[in-house]
Formats: C-alpha cells, structure tokens, sequence
C-alpha cells in the first residue's frame, strides 16, 4: 500500500493495479492533491474489508472517507468532487456541467463497451465489432474538436473517465495488434490521449506499459479468446455490466 498528495483527511482507496476504474479516482484525488493510502486488492481472494464496505457488488474501486465507504467510480468522482472543492474536475456553470455528465456517461455506457467487444471478438466477429468501436470514437473525436482536454484546457471529468481510451485500451491494441483506435483513424483523439497521459496527475498512477502488456498473450487473429483468457480479462478489468 502507498500514500500520496498533502495530507488532509483519512482517505482510503481499494483496488486492482490494472482496474481503469480504479485508476480514475486515483487521477482525480492527484488533481485534488489529496493524501489517501492504497489498498491493492487480490481479486481471486477478496479482503474482509471490501465485502465488508460493498457488500452489494463486491467490486473494486471502493473510496473510504473517514471510515464511510463510497462505490462506484462515477458516483466517486462525484463525490470527491463535491467533498474537496479546489481544483474541480466538473464545471460550475448548470448547463455544462450536465454536458460534462452527459460526455462522461457516454464514454462509461457506450464507448467502453464498444471497445471491449472488439478485445473479446472471434474473427468472425472483429469487422462488425471494430465498426461499433469506430462509429463511438468518432462520435468522441467530434466532441474534442479542437480542445486540448474534454475539459478545456485541465482534465475534467471526461477525460477521467476516458482513461481507458488514453491509456489501457492503446496499450491492449498493441498485445493483441489490433487496429482499432488509430492516429491516423482518429488524430485529434490520439493527440488528447498523448496529452491525457503525460499530465503529472495521471502519470503518477499509470501502471508501467510493458507490465501491461505481460498480461495479455498474443493475438493471432482467425482464432477465438480462450475462456480463460476471457475470464482472466474480465477479472482485472470489471467490464461495464458489472459494478464499477
């Protein structure tokens, strides 16, 4: 476990070194430069303590503030937001923060299950899949325009959510050599990635890329992911139908 930022108050975070929900509320309490202790969880052994604060999903990321727990990394943003008011992630104004909530939902319930269905496609599959991913990255791309961040010209809540897209998903491209999210595909996103990741507030918790990439074999494509490389997958990184 590890502590990090200025100390203020008793914040603890639970999760999984690889989780990108996990990762965005790591990058959001560095943006508020708030101390907190990491707690890595074993996902195949599950702490007394993370049954014990989500009892319901059981799920990683789970924020403890003060010894009350908060689940799920949309409703933790949320919170850490509301809780520590210096440098927010959410604009102030009404109206664009409900873009900002619209954006950030569209990444965690449209772009991200779009992209792992293109990680879990057989051959027969990978076309129509990558299709969808596209089609979303595009919608994505549209939205950036030409701004640095989602959020202007700091991360905000967007580009917290899409970390995935920044970081973990490229990374995943290159193990399994997939074509999906591409520069050349999509250049005024892969700029906002290179931008997203080199931030202190996110290089501070990235994982090391080639530590990343260890945990996924090869792809060879014409042949269908094991189910254990399935089940390997979906351990690690929680996908969206479950509690995040």
């Amino acid at each position: 476990m590890s502590s990090r930022g200025s100390k203020m108050e008793e914040v603890k975070l639970f999760g999984y070194w690889v989780s990108p929900f996990c990762r965005s509320v790591e990058i959001a309490l560095n943006i508020k430069g708030i101390q907190y202790e990491y707690i890595e969880e074993d996902l195949t052994n599950k702490s007394p303590q993370l049954l014990q604060y989500n009892p319901v999903y059981k799920k990683i990321p789970v924020l403890l503030h003060n010894g009350k727990p908060i689940v799920e990394s949309m409703v933790i943003l949320e919170y850490i937001d509301e809780t520590w008011k210096n440098n927010p992630i959410l604009p102030e104004d009404p109206f664009e923060k409900a873009r900002a909530r619209f954006w950030a939902n569209f990444v965690d319930q449209k772009c991200f299950p779009a992209l792992w269905k293109t990680i879990w496609s057989t051959s027969e599959q990978y076309e129509q899949n990558k299709a969808e991913a596209l089609e979303r990255l595009k919608v994505l791309e549209n939205e950036l325009g030409g701004k640095r961040f989602f959020g202007g010209d700091s991360i905000g809540m967007v580009d917290i959510v899409a970390n995935f897209i920044g970081f973990s998903f490229r990374t995943i491209q290159e193990a399994l050599k997939l074509d999906v999210f591409t520069e050349d595909n999509f250049p005024k996103l892969w700029e906002w990635a290179e931008n997203f990741a080199n931030c202190s507030p996110v290089k501070k918790c990235l994982p090391p890329q080639d530590k990343l990439i260890a945990n996924f074999p090869p792809a060879y494509m014409g042949k269908t992911l094991v189910s254990s490389f399935q089940s390997r997958l979906q351990l690690q990184f929680h996908p969206p139908a479950a509690a995040k």
